[in-house]
């Protein structure tokens, strides 16, 4: 199990048992959960695990439902149009919600600040650093000399143009001292097959979509994206550490529409709050490389405006436009 150093259910969220209040839907009535990416996926798993969990506390049977395409932003213009009675949420990630809104030339069917309001944030995303198991460095520390060394030699592979994995590179050049060379791909899948292959040197992103490969030995992982110890990687370099002021974390949370009502917003929050004190949940998510943390609306509100402030200066900066 990865460690829980650190972490802890924050937020001011109701306590099991409180009242939630009379906008919950009709007894009986099916709950959903729009999610935006394909079954099998990090996002997918996660939003089933809370699912699963969260029903029990909900009194209700909780579905997931999977919304593909444009990002995210399929499912997420299904909530913004959809009911406001609590019947609804979409499982939020934090690349449609900061990510793709501060993008140049992207036209989006909702605005994520305006249409959508937070509910309560369940997991930590967590990133890593890795290059092939063939491949000649050993360490980000290899990496770095190399890049520095040979400007635009290195290069990394990315999801698409815009993705968190692109906009971690970017972050990773400029404060570091590199010129990396950008290779988008069409999906997380596609990069790490080339990494593994050796045509491009290296790629940063979420644990859960690398973790298999990691353990199989088809990639090697040279630093985690934050301050945090990994279970069973000791001395695993931290990206913080060794790129002070460089910290890579993504987020799934879950999001209603805006006019939701408090008490529908409070009952979700409180359930997401309850499901993530069962060990079991912890032990799940932690090994679908997920840190479960609870935060409460105002607190995940804030997380949001904060990371979309943050990748935003990075697009700016780095002149990115939507493909």
């Amino acid at each position: 199990m990865r460690r829980l150093l650190g972490l802890a259910l924050l937020g001011a969220g109701l306590l099991p048992g409180m009242a939630l209040g009379q906008a919950a839907p009709p007894a009986g009535e099916t709950l959903r959960i729009i999610a935006g990416f394909s079954p099998g996926g990090t996002s997918d798993i996660m939003a089933r695990l809370m699912a699963e969990a969260m029903a029990p506390v909900l009194g209700q049977r909780v579905l997931v439902e999977n919304r593909t395409g444009a990002n995210g932003f399929i499912a997420a213009e299904a909530v913004a149009r959809g009911p406001v009675d609590g019947s609804v949420v979409f499982q939020c990630p934090m690349g449609t919600m900061t990510i793709s809104p501060e993008l140049p030339g992207l036209t989006l069917p909702v605005d994520p600040g305006q249409d959508l309001i937070p509910v309560a944030n369940a997991t930590l995303s967590r990133y890593g650093v890795a290059v092939g198991a063939r491949s000649p460095y050993r360490s980000l520390q290899d990496v770095l000399a190399e890049g520095r060394k040979r400007p635009g030699a290195l290069s990394y592979a990315s999801a698409g143009g815009g993705s968190a994995q692109h906009l971690s590179g970017e972050r990773l050049s400029r404060m570091a001292g590199l010129q990396l060379l950008h290779v988008p791909y069409r999906g997380a899948a596609p990069a790490m097959l080339d990494v593994i292959a050796g045509r491009a040197d290296l790629i940063i992103s979420n644990l859960g979509d690398m973790i298999r490969q990691v353990e199989g030995g088809e990639l090697r992982l040279l630093a985690v994206g934050d301050s945090g110890e990994l279970e069973g990687y000791p001395g695993l370099a931290k990206l913080p550490e060794v790129v002070p002021g460089l910290e890579v974390v993504g987020w799934f949370g879950f999001c209603g529409p805006r006019g939701m009502a408090p008490e529908a917003v409070a009952r979700w929050s409180g359930a997401v709050r309850t499901a993530l004190e069962n060990p079991e949940l912890w032990k799940k998510l932690l090994g679908n490389g997920l840190t479960p943390l609870f935060e409460d609306q105002a607190a995940f509100g804030a997380r949001m405006a904060r990371d979309r402030r943050l990748w935003g200066e990075t697009i700016r900066a780095a002149g990115i436009r939507a493909d």
